[in-house]
């Protein structure tokens, strides 16, 4: 996994369209002053959050996000979203678009779906602080367009979830088609489960197999930067959903025997308890930055039993238990 965000080089193009003034943005949120002028622009989560957060201010556009993640045109997308955009349908563009998602940053897209609903959620691996509403609006607007690009036609989901409190309901009606549940427990875009299975106009089998190779070696090469208790911790993250996922079936994703992962995670000097514990204090301190996730349920999700296990977990990490380091991310205003 990078720990770092690429920065679109199309993006100060896109701000100055916008009348935003690039120059301030990055005053505002610290960073440095010719960073959009660089050739390889490279973010940590914390930047990327402030650099969202200054331009939702400088622009002082509520639309601003839902402005700058919807495209146009479908040349005007990454690599990763065309990949997307060239398979069969809007089910598989998600998932290629999720599976390439991992080269270039820290977070994940989580497609789950229960045969009748379908959600689509942003896991911001390195996050100290939850995301900016800029950002939300930003990565669902993102998906909406690749949704309605890739369908050719007005497709919009059943429901927007956000943990933001109520605010431009109207905008984000009109903008989604869709009702917005304020206060929710996580920021979700919820589809029909059978929309996944609409057919994509813009699927285009060569093209996919010239780009689908490339982003494919990057992820190679990547994953042969990062290490295997690194792979296991990405792995153990995807499994962990309400209860502990056991070693073989970690070694059964990762297509190896579990005897295989033991020897290779003492190779890199850990154990598999080392490792599901490193993959729960990070996604720890992400839930625990949802306010309105009890603790409870954050025990819960990192499969504990109960949340005096959870509890004594992260005193572990953190050296205070976790109301007390909630309380202390809210009085640093995050």
């Amino acid at each position: 996994m990078s720990k770092y965000f690429r920065i679109p080089g199309r993006l100060a193009a896109k701000l100055k369209a916008s009348g935003i003034l690039v120059s301030t943005v990055l005053a505002n949120a610290g960073l440095p002053p010719g960073l959009l002028e660089q050739p390889r622009m490279m973010v940590t989560t914390e930047e990327l959050f402030a650099f969202w957060q200054a331009v939702a201010q400088v622009s002082g556009d509520p639309a601003i996000g839902l402005k700058l993640g919807t495209e146009a045109k479908v040349e005007h997308f990454d690599p990763v979203a065309l990949a997307g955009l060239f398979t069969e349908s809007f089910g598989e563009g998600m998932r290629q678009v999720a599976r390439h998602k991992r080269i270039s940053c820290p977070e994940e897209i989580v497609l789950e779906t229960d045969g009748v609903e379908a959600s689509i959620q942003f896991r911001w691996l390195l996050a100290d602080a939850p995301e900016p509403h800029v950002v939300t609006d930003l990565v669902f607007a993102w998906i909406l367009s690749i949704a309605r690009h890739g369908t050719g036609g007005p497709v919009s989901p059943i429901r927007l979830e956000v943990v933001r409190p109520y605010a431009h309901q109207k905008l984000l009606e009109r903008h989604f088609g869709c009702p917005i549940h304020f206060e929710a427990k996580r920021n979700a875009l919820v589809f029909r489960a059978s929309d996944l299975a609409l057919p994509f106009v813009t699927r285009n089998a060569e093209l996919l197999a010239m780009l689908a190779p490339q982003l494919d070696e990057e992820l190679k090469q990547q994953r042969g930067e990062e290490s295997f208790s690194e792979r296991v911790r990405a792995t153990i993250q995807r499994r962990l959903t309400g209860r502990r996922p056991m070693m073989k079936e970690i070694a059964r994703e990762l297509h190896i025997s579990s005897r295989t992962l033991q020897r290779r995670l003492q190779d890199d000097g850990y154990s598999f308890q080392q490792v599901l514990e490193r993959a729960r204090h990070q996604l720890a301190r992400h839930y625990l930055n949802n306010p309105l996730l009890g603790l409870n349920e954050a025990a819960f999700l990192l499969g504990y039993e109960d949340s005096n296990s959870f509890v004594r977990a992260f005193r572990v990490w953190e050296g205070v238990p976790p109301a007390h380091w909630r309380e202390a991310q809210r009085a640093k205003g995050v």
